[in-house]
């Protein structure tokens, strides 16, 4: 069975666009004035609502499952290219810049900004207006600034981004509806998820 389509909503007659290249989940909602952009991958029951300020989607960028994000009127959320958001965050009227990472169950308020290369971790809570500065990690509710980060940490970084951008091409490719299984399969092959590991396995490499 194929797979649906996304379910968009056009509100004031503006309707989302989404580039031919990027892979929405069918289960993500997208309503009104949302760009998403190449590559780019939105997970299962994102939602991204457009009804006050506009959503972007820079090229390479990736929002994961149950993300939110949303803006006061006149004001945008951006994810800039290759911008990288964990599941659970919510994103209100901020701006995550080039090649910077939300981490899971994160929350970004409104006029903060995620500097290029930065890294908010898991859990954090980053205030309206706060100002993270690129190559730096910030963490805690609420967040504060704790290190520069290093080189294996933005490459750590970038190689994830790389991958959720292979799993836009993957899901494009192969994701299709079908239905499930009664037992496992002998000899059950594995998904191709390439071979990214977790930071602590990196460094302990």
């Amino acid at each position: 069975m194929s797979l649906p389509r996304p379910t968009v909503y056009a509100i004031d007659g503006v309707v989302p666009v989404i580039d031919p290249t990027a892979f929405v989940h069918p289960s993500a909602v997208l309503i009104g004035d949302v760009v998403i952009g190449p590559r780019c991958y939105v997970g299962p029951c994102a939602s991204l609502r457009g009804d006050f300020g506009r959503i972007i989607l820079e090229a390479g960028s990736n929002v994961q499952d149950n993300c939110t994000m949303h803006a006061f009127p006149g004001h945008d959320a951006v994810i800039e290219v290759d911008g990288h958001v964990g599941h659970g965050a919510v994103l209100h009227g901020c701006v995550v810049k080039r090649g910077a990472l939300v981490g899971m169950n994160a929350v970004v308020m409104d006029g903060a900004v995620i500097g290029e290369q930065a890294i908010v971790a898991a859990m954090a809570f980053v205030k309206a207006g706060f100002a993270v500065p690129p190559r730096t990690l910030a963490a805690g509710m609420p967040a504060k600034l704790v290190r520069e980060l290093s080189d294996q940490e933005i490459a750590w970084k970038a190689e994830g981004t790389a991958e959720y951008q292979r799993l836009s091409q993957r899901s494009l490719a192969t994701m299709v509806a079908c239905d499930a299984l009664t037992a496992e399969e002998p000899s059950r092959p594995r998904v191709d998820a390439g071979t990214v590991q977790p930071l602590h396995r990196t460094k302990e490499g």
